[in-house]
Parts: C-alpha cells; sequence; structure tokens
C-alpha cells in the first residue's frame, strides 16, 4: 500500500563484500563508497534503518546502517525481511497481465462483469470501469485508505492491528464515497482498485491472489524470502522491525506485527532487497509475461500528482515511469506502510536494479528524506549506464 501523502524514510545498507578482486576493484570500491554514503545521507534524515543493493553489469553492491530491532539492538542486514507495501501492486498487475496473456481476463472488461454489484452506490458504477482502469489508476475510485482510521492514528492502530478486513469491507469503505472523477478522465492513485484487482483474479482463477502470486511468480523465479500473507500478522524469519508515531498522533510504537488483510492485493506482501532485485529484473527483463502483456504494462498515463516526489512520473499497468537525470526512464513501484518505506528502480531491459528500504518515519514531512532516496536510485542507475 502506498500512501503517498507522507512517505516514511530509510536506514542503513552496510556494504558486503564483491568476491574476488579484478583490475576494476578500485573502481568497484569507489562505487561501494558512494552507495554507502548515499544510505548515510538517508539515515541523516532520521530513519531507523536503512538496507540497498544495487545490481548492474559491474555486480551487485550493498550498503546498510540503523538497527533491525530497537529493543534488542541488532544491526540491520541486507538479508532482512520487510513490508513492501505497495510494491505488491507489481505481483499483483503481473499476475493480471499473465490472465490477460492467456485469454481469461480482458483489460477491457468491465468491474461489473466480473464483481456484479461490487462498485456501487454513490455514483460508483462498475460498467464503466474496465480492468486497465484499475490497474493504472484512472478508474476514479475512492481511495479507502484515506477514511481508514486502522492505520491513521496510534490509537486506531492499535485497536485495529489484528483485524481481519475482508476485500469486500476494504472496498465498501470506498463505496460510501461519490468517485473523484469520471473513469479514464484523470489520473489519481487508489488503493481500492488493487483491492478490486485481487477479486477479480479470485473469481478468474478460483484461487485468491496469494495463491496465484505464489504460484505463477515467487516460486518459479525462488523468491525464498518473499511471501504473500493471509492473515498472518508476523514477518517470518530475520526481518526489520518498523516504527511510526503516525503524524505524532501518539507515542512512536513498533508496528512490526499488523495483519495484513488491511492492506490486502494493494500491500501485503513482504520481501527482501535481492528478491525484489530478481522479481524486477525478470520482469522487465521479459522473463514473466509475453511481449505484448509487457508492452501493455510499459504503457503510461501521466501521474501529475507524484510530481512533489517524482517530477514528470508516468504510471503503466503496475509500473511507474520515472525520468533519469542521465537521460531516458527507469521503471520502479514504491511502496509505503507505517513504519516501511520501499523504493526500487529497474532499468527498461531489466539489466540494472535499485532497491533500498527504509523503516521509520524519519523526515516523513519533509521532502529531504524523499530527495535522498531518490537521489541514491538515480545516481547508481545512471552510473551503471554509462559503463
Amino acid at each position: 500500500m502506498m500512501t503517498i501523502r507522507h512517505l516514511t524514510a530509510v536506514a542503513a545498507l552496510a556494504a558486503l563484500g564483491l568476491g574476488l578482486a579484478t583490475p576494476a576493484a578500485s573502481a568497484k570500491e569507489s562505487h561501494k563508497s558512494t552507495l554507502q554514503a548515499s544510505v548515510d545521507a538517508i539515515e541523516r534524515t532520521g530513519t531507523v534503518a536503512v538496507v540497498a543493493q544495487s545490481t548492474g553489469p559491474d555486480g551487485r553492491r550493498y550498503a546498510t546502517t540503523g538497527l533491525a530491532d530497537t529493543a534488542t539492538g541488532r544491526a540491520a542486514r541486507v538479508t532482512d525481511r520487510f513490508r513492501i507495501a505497495s510494491s505488491t501492486k507489481a505481483f499483483v498487475a503481473t499476475v493480471m497481465l499473465q490472465l490477460v496473456g492467456e485469454g481469461r481476463v480482458s483489460l477491457d472488461d468491465s468491474v461489473e462483469h466480473w464483481l456484479p454489484g461490487v462498485v456501487s452506490g454513490n455514483g460508483n458504477d462498475g460498467n464503466a470501469i474496465t480492468v486497465r482502469q484499475l490497474l493504472n489508476h484512472t478508474s476514479g475510485l475512492f481511495n479507502y485508505t484515506a477514511d481508514f482510521p486502522a492505520i491513521a492514528t496510534v490509537a486506531g492502530f492499535e485497536a485495529d492491528r489484528y483485524t481481519t478486513w475482508s476485500p469486500r469491507q476494504l472496498v465498501g469503505i470506498a463505496m460510501r464515497h461519490a468517485p473523484d472523477f469520471a473513469p479514464g478522465t484523470q489520473w489519481e492513485y487508489s488503493n481500492t482498485n488493487y483491492i478490486l484487482a485481487g477479486m477479480i483474479i479470485q473469481k478468474a482463477t478460483g484461487h485468491t491472489w496469494q495463491q496465484e502470486v505464489t504460484r505463477r511468480v515467487i516460486r518459479p523465479l525462488g523468491l525464498r524470502d518473499t511471501s504473500a500473507p493471509d492473515t498472518s500478522s508476523r514477518i517470518p524469519g530475520q526481518h526489520l522491525h518498523g516504527y511510526s508515531d503516525f503524524g505524532g498522533s501518539g507515542p512512536t510504537i513498533d508496528v512490526t506485527d499488523f495483519n495484513p488483510t488491511a492492506a490486502g492485493s494493494a500491500g501485503a506482501m513482504i520481501s527482501t532487497t535481492g528478491d525484489l532485485t530478481r522479481f524486477f529484473s525478470a520482469l522487465l527483463g521479459g522473463r514473466l509475461l509475453h511481449p505484448a502483456q509487457l508492452a501493455e504494462m510499459k504503457t503510461t498515463v501521466r501521474a501529475a500528482s507524484l510530481d512533489p516526489v517524482w517530477p514528470g512520473a508516468r504510471y503503466g499497468l503496475g509500473l511507474m515511469e520515472i525520468p533519469l537525470t542521465c537521460g531516458g526512464v527507469y521503471y520502479s513501484h514504491a511502496g509505503d506502510l507505517m513504519g516501511y518505506t520501499t523504493r526500487d528502480g529497474v532499468s527498461a531491459d531489466g539489466r540494472r536494479t535499485v532497491v533500498l528500504e527504509a523503516t521509520g518515519d524519519g523526515a516523513s514531512s519533509d521532502l529531504s528524506t524523499e530527495v535522498a532516496q531518490n537521489a541514491l536510485i538515480d545516481t547508481e542507475l545512471c552510473a551503471t549506464a554509462r559503463k
């Protein structure tokens, strides 16, 4: 789940070995030092931990800083798992486009065709919204997380952190509100779109979106540290703890344990920097989708409301397209959930990838955190592109 209005910060990246020395070792060490410096700059904006991985033609580099768990004092590791929030949407869109490639779903199908009566009332009409408009956020549907106390305040979170929510309940929150605009006329990010996409996946396959993501993406790619949980509130294995005060609504608390049904197919997944690197590399490298469906995914619309964080951003089907300062673009899907911030960037051919995770609120009301995170991704992708 990505909440564009307040984006949590980043923490730390500990440099790991790159393998045997080569004639270019000094250049690699310099590049690795640059990555660590970028991670440290993010940490100084006020985060608990930051982990990052940069992968390109010259190999992999890692950097970390901060604490995975403030209670025990354990240092963050690049292999730690974390909640990826709205980066989940890229996985869900991939499954939907696989179904399109199999002829089981059409991007031009209406929501009403798959989910009769679910999108209705207060001016909402499932007949007027297509699957494509869900995936590229042009449906106009109200974003249910904007009216969801369970993730808005410390008190609301504490009251509902273990509550199980059905997709129908989450969509029902959005249906209390009139649409933000007529379908297809504007762009605005709405988590409601991807809750509906998950429901359509289940209707089309007879399996939950979690089962389909696991069967079609996680297992084939060997993403051993990635999961699409149902109601389990814990992050399995070694992981980063998340911390938040929910905009100063109370004391800073550990938000790690959380029933992920509140985010569902809009943001419930768990992963690592290494697994996200493998996923995005495979996706943009053409290993998960047929060329026609990958082209659809990369067909974008202007997303002007993202400009304060990503100037010039465009949005495709579960992918953001962001300009690089060195020319060209990279693809991404950011993720923000209480206590966790996921940022990633991958080149159009999938050969260069950067993934970073920050925990804690950091400078969530200050764009300096976002500037530091985006600068890290841009610097890394531009540096490898020049080689």
